[in-house]
């Protein structure tokens, strides 16, 4: 047999295996997708997400459970009980590199799926409470988040780059939805909310009392952005929520998706894979889900990629 007969058949034999990664039936997978609060943009995505993984992947049997969001997620991910958690993308790289919140607490397991969209830091507060900026927030009763979540060290970070601490002020550690119905109520002026806009929180409020967001200035920004590289400017557009009808300058970090590094590979990549393929249910879950794309899934990335992510970005030429 001629030799280039021998490679053909060598080749065509290989294919089955070559591409099997991708294309193979799973055996029952059960996926619990660890979330963030109900009011806030992680919850309504991650439902979409289940739904995704579950209509597009046989024998995947995918679920959304509301958490305390990022810091939470990660704990959950590293004791075993969940096996997808959203987390910010700032809080990802303290948790692999043992700081901030996890320092000597190293989770070195952790990998990353994709990042997702920017997740927006917004100070809120009512038109009538007369604050206009970072400085306006001393001797204020502020919501900066629930205890050790992401959104609360945003907080104390925004905070330290204006020279403020939480001992200029009286810190309420509160979930959003806890934030938005003290505001309503006149028992906190103001509440840090990071999270893709609109959030639900924040709609909330605007539809009972006429809400403002504070801008964050030039001078800030520059100075958490060179101290925390993970923040980047951002503008919350005007006539985002009802009676904000100016621009916003804000900072804004990452929503992403993570993973443990013994997660299946084939899993990985089939998750990866159909959420690109089905962005219109994401985009229908929530505004942010328009900024989904393979083009951007790999920005801001601060963990080691799963294989069977880094498999699907090779695959698009990312």
């Amino acid at each position: 047999m001629k030799r280039s007969v021998i490679v053909l058949i060598i080749a065509l034999l290989l294919v089955p295996a070559i591409f099997a990664e991708g294309t193979k039936e799973l055996k029952p997978t059960f996926i619990n997708i660890a979330t963030g609060g109900t009011a806030g943009t992680y919850f309504p995505l991650g439902g979409a997400l289940a739904e995704i993984w579950n209509t597009n992947i046989k024998n995947m049997n995918a679920t959304a459970q509301s958490t305390g969001a990022s810091v939470a997620n990660i704990n959950l991910l590293k004791d075993g009980k969940n096996e997808v958690i959203m987390v910010q993308n700032d809080i990802a790289y303290y948790a692999v590199n043992g700081l901030e919140m996890f320092k000597d607490k190293a989770f070195a397991d952790i990998r990353g799926l994709a990042t997702l969209y920017n997740e927006t830091c917004q100070v809120i507060t009512l038109a009538d409470k007369g604050i206009t900026k970072i400085s306006d927030l001393r001797g204020k009763r502020v919501a900066v988040g629930a205890a050790g979540s992401g959104a609360e060290a945003n907080a104390r970070q925004i905070l330290e780059a204006a020279g403020l601490s939480y001992s200029d002020l009286t810190a309420q550690y509160l979930s959003f939805a806890e934030a938005a119905n003290n505001l309503k109520d006149g028992n906190i002026d103001a509440a840090f909310v990071t999270a893709g806009f609109p959030t639900a929180a924040v709609q909330d409020i605007a539809a009972s009392r006429k809400v403002a967001l504070v801008n964050i200035s030039p001078e800030i920004i520059s100075a958490i952005t060179k101290k925390y590289p993970y923040y980047t400017p951002t503008t919350i557009p005007a006539g985002t929520y009802t009676g904000v009808d100016a621009p916003i300058s804000t900072v804004a970090v990452k929503a992403m998706l993570a993973v443990r590094a013994d997660l299946d590979p084939t899993v990985a990549y089939l998750m990866v894979k159909t959420m690109y393929a089905n962005t219109e249910r994401l985009k229908a879950a929530h505004k942010v889900g328009s900024q989904i794309t393979v083009d951007t899934g790999k920005a801001g990335m601060p963990l080691t990629l799963h294989p069977g992510a880094d498999k699907f970005f090779k695959e698009a030429g990312k």
